[in-house]
């Protein structure tokens, strides 16, 4: 971790947090990933998830991993963002769930620290840090868990698994942290997996492939509402993770818009998400945006002074503001504006975000970051940094390309957003460095 001056770059303190006699996880160590040629990674596999920070506090909560080699372990730490002194100790990250699911032992399922992937951003909510996990390459057996730690104490104080008596069920969301409301609800979708138990589809004890509403009980969370792509099976066997695209709730709404990687866009009733129906969609709104609109990607959104918009850009498609009609409590298919550039390839989509003076006419920029050639999906490739009128994106502000080499940044950091903050946009990068970028 390195803290530096976010105006003038100064290094205020940098720190190696990897576990003693221990260090990063290589691609290569995940043998039986991608039939042993992974390549999700390049290199070491450190701390992946983004980290949360609490401003209060001045704690920073981030997840590292370690290997001797032959032994792998996950760790939480929360350090101080002054000097990146722990502290707490750090937390091992260990869980049990019953079931017989996949890898199960005596009908307990415990968790992988080798197989399991940090990929979400952490979640920080009612005092409780909320730590995520997919997969690397659907190498199995594995889980969808999610873990939640005391703030102050990092004591495990939440163990969910959403396919104990099934398998897989990751959650990924191309890096974005799962949503959360005022009421201290959490948003999350998961992956390819096994759907229901008992011969039913809509038995909560087995939730792949599906929205959810998950409401803290006791020491777990349980299902207050979701939803289920009929098509489900299509998309396990096809790898088309309902999961792929990052999630938001509409700030001052009941609504929560996701995607996957067929290129459908669902508007959810956050409260009633719709369920599972077999050969139909209890949803809001469902809204194709084409078979090659493979989102792996983070959605963005802005409400201005005369409308709002949800933003997506997939690889192999044009970037889409999509109008949302608060009244109606829909998406405006018909008022959707594609920009005219060209975007990403491969599999991989852009990352976006948005920075303006509150809702005031003329000051809203959405920022795309992305491959800008080949596929990042399976290799580090050059990046690009876009800035468009959050109003209107046919209108290209300005990129980072118009002045080459001085303003390129490297190569693009793979579900890694522009962070806009006082007249900054700072950009991640694969290339040992952050872009910092402002007005000459």
């Amino acid at each position: 971790v390195y803290a530096y001056d976010g105006a003038n770059g100064t290094l205020y303190w940098h720190r190696n947090f990897t576990a003693p006699g221990m260090r990063p996880p290589l691609n290569t160590d995940m043998t039986g990933a991608c039939g042993g040629n992974y390549q999700d990674f390049s290199g070491h596999i450190g701390i992946v998830g983004t980290p949360v920070i609490d401003a209060a506090s001045g704690t920073i909560y981030f997840v590292t991993r370690g290997t001797t080699g032959t032994t792998f372990a996950q760790q939480l730490h929360a350090a101080s963002i002054v000097d990146g002194s722990e502290l707490q100790t750090p937390v091992t990250i260990t869980a049990t769930a019953a079931g017989n699911g996949d890898g199960s032992s005596n009908n307990v399922i415990a968790f992988d620290p080798l197989r399991a992937n940090q990929r979400q951003a952490l979640t920080l909510l009612n005092g409780v840090v909320y730590v995520t996990f997919s997969s690397h390459c659907d190498w199995g057996p594995y889980h969808g868990w999610i873990l939640g730690y005391d703030a102050a104490t990092l004591q495990q104080q939440i163990v969910y698994n959403a396919t104990p008596d099934g398998y897989a069920g990751g959650m990924w969301e191309s890096g974005m942290g799962m949503a959360a409301d005022a009421q201290g609800n959490l948003y999350v979708v998961t992956g390819n997996a096994t759907v229901g138990d008992s011969g039913s589809a809509t038995n909560l004890t087995n939730r792949g492939e599906s929205a959810l509403k998950l409401t803290p009980s006791g020491s777990t969370l349980t299902v207050a509402s979701y939803f289920t792509p009929y098509d489900y099976q299509n998309a396990n066997d096809n790898d088309l993770d309902y999961a792929g695209m990052g999630a938001l709730l509409i700030p001052g709404s009941g609504y929560y818009p996701t995607g996957g990687k067929d290129g459908t866009r669902y508007l959810l009733n956050k409260d009633d998400m719709g369920g599972y129906l077999q050969g139909s969609n209890a949803v809001q709104q469902a809204l194709s945006l084409g078979s090659t609109a493979n989102m792996h990607c983070q959605a963005a959104y802005f409400k201005g002074s005369t409308g709002e918009f949800i933003y997506v850009w997939s690889e192999n498609d044009p970037l889409r503001a999509i109008p949302f009609d608060r009244a109606a409590g829909l998406l405006d298919r018909g008022g959707m504006v594609d920009s005219r550039v060209a975007g990403p390839t491969g599999q991989s989509g852009a990352v976006l975000s948005v920075s303006s003076n509150g809702s005031q006419a003329g000051t809203a920029i959405l920022w795309a970051s992305y491959a800008v050639t080949g596929d990042a999906e399976h290799g580090v490739r050059p990046g690009i940094l876009r800035a468009f009128d959050a109003t209107d994106v046919t209108t290209e502000l300005w990129d980072n390309h118009q002045d080459f080499p001085r303003d390129g940044a490297g190569n693009y950091a793979k579900f890694a957003a522009p962070t806009i903050a006082n007249g900054h946009v700072y950009l991640p990068t694969f290339s040992n460095q952050v872009g910092v970028y402002g007005l000459q």
